[in-house]
């Protein structure tokens, strides 16, 4: 059954180019600076994996906004064909400078496609958590979900996706502004180790700090099985930045507890990897509700 509505969302998804392009879903990409170059997120894993070898040999990279022009392009695309509704499903506000842009895209568009609606959703989800919800969202669009009911499906869902962190290199957050100088030296020359997580706000915050990245990765196994979750076959997604050694570890971990868990592991997309660096670690899943 043709929808009346699509939905779109951006490359900060992390979802795979493979898995966009069978499922037929837009995505803008965002751009990035890497040793005076500009790129483009395209959401392909070979990006993601020369990307991190660039940056383990330290290079650095940088990411800016997406304008409301380049917005405004890509919602064109989108309605050329006639009145429509699009849903469009991006990183969470908070950690977002893009997301006034497209707002001021959208406001723009109303004068000259009078008779179609774009819903720019503040999903409150990053990353594979965004992309976990774009998954179930695109699940319920094939089956036929109505529009009305596919945004009340949004909001009533978008905040039982849980999120969980680790990074491996406090020197990345502080370049990006998230920890202080002389924080990031103490917790390198400890061996401290973020657990983080997202709460209901959308924003990255610390659940806890332990030294030693076995240690962080076990805390986050640990939240994972301490949390509700339904059904003997949960579906779990990992991100990782060129460390799959661990991500397999804790998919191994996770699987003790749920032998018939459907988990699947891919590279972190570069835009998010921009400000956490390699060695980030990331796991999302389905619960009841947000917790540290």
């Amino acid at each position: 059954m043709a929808q009346d509505y699509i939905i779109a969302t951006a490359s900060t998804c992390d979802l795979t180019r493979e898995y966009l392009e069978e499922h037929h879903i837009p995505f803008i990409s965002y751009s990035y600076v890497m040793d005076g170059k500009d790129y483009e997120d395209d959401c392909r894993d070979e990006t993601r994996t020369e990307t991190y070898r660039m940056m383990r040999e330290g290079k650095m990279l940088s990411t800016s906004a997406i304008n409301m022009y380049t917005y405004r392009e890509f919602f064109e695309g989108l309605l050329k064909d006639g009145d429509r509704t699009v849903i469009f499903l991006d990183m969470t506000r908070p950690l977002s400078s893009s997301y006034r842009y497209c707002d001021e895209a959208i406001e723009d568009l109303k004068e000259d496609y009078p008779g179609s609606t774009i819903i720019n959703v503040d999903t409150r989800c990053v990353s594979g958590g965004l992309g976990l919800l774009v998954r179930y969202a695109i699940k319920h669009y094939e089956a036929g979900m109505s529009k009305d009911d596919m945004l009340s499906w949004i909001e009533e869902n978008k905040l039982k996706i849980a999120h969980r962190f680790t990074v491996d290199d406090l020197n990345w957050l502080k370049r990006g502004g998230r920890v202080s100088n002389a924080s990031a030296l103490v917790g390198t020359l400890l061996s401290i180790k973020p657990v983080l997580y997202v709460p209901d706000e959308g924003t990255l915050v610390a659940a806890n700090k332990v030294r030693g990245r076995k240690m962080a990765l076990n805390a986050i196994i640990e939240s994972v099985k301490s949390d509700p979750i339904e059904g003997d076959e949960p579906e779990f997604l990992i991100n990782h930045a060129d460390c799959l050694a661990d991500a397999e570890y804790v998919r191994d971990r996770i699987m003790e507890k749920y032998p018939k868990a459907k988990i699947e592991i891919a590279q972190l997309g570069v835009v998010i990897g921009a400000h956490c660096g390699p060695g980030l670690f990331a796991i999302f899943y389905v619960t009841d509700a947000r917790r540290p």
